[in-house]
């Protein structure tokens, strides 16, 4: 009788890991995780923008050294993918900040704002790769 109970009954230590893929996130939940992604990925590019500096200010012949070395398309990649950071991490921020003083924390208003974290941080991302490819 007991083997009978104990199969009948459901387990809530263990966590089910193909649950986590049927999940809809909203909006708001991909701008905040991708908020927390451009923040860690400024904070792991940070030293190499701090050794680009550094080399820059050095001489001049250095400076045109790392002139010619971001001109490699993998250094342009890498100086956009900090320049998305940070312009995502800082519209989100301010999102974020408008959240903090209740500003929009109903669950259209999130979702506007989410739409508009991202209406205003890839266009200028997008601008930003067009001048930094040699569009214009």
């Amino acid at each position: 009788m007991s083997e009978a109970v104990n199969k009948n009954r459901r387990q809530f230590g263990v966590m089910r890991f193909a649950d986590v893929m049927h999940y809809r996130l909203p909006l708001a939940g991909y701008i905040s995780i991708l908020h927390r992604v451009s923040g860690a990925l400024m904070f792991f590019l940070l030293p190499f923008v701090l050794y680009l500096l550094d080399k820059s200010l050095t001489s001049e012949i250095s400076f045109e050294y790392l002139k010619g070395f971001t001109s490699h398309w993998f250094a342009k990649l890498l100086i956009l993918a900090l320049v998305w950071s940070y312009l995502h991490h800082f519209c989100a921020g301010i999102r974020h900040l408008f959240m903090d003083f209740h500003v929009g924390v109903d669950k259209d208003s999130a979702r506007k704002s989410s739409v508009a974290v991202f209406a205003v941080s890839l266009p200028l991302t997008a601008l930003v790769a067009l001048k930094l490819f040699g569009a214009f």
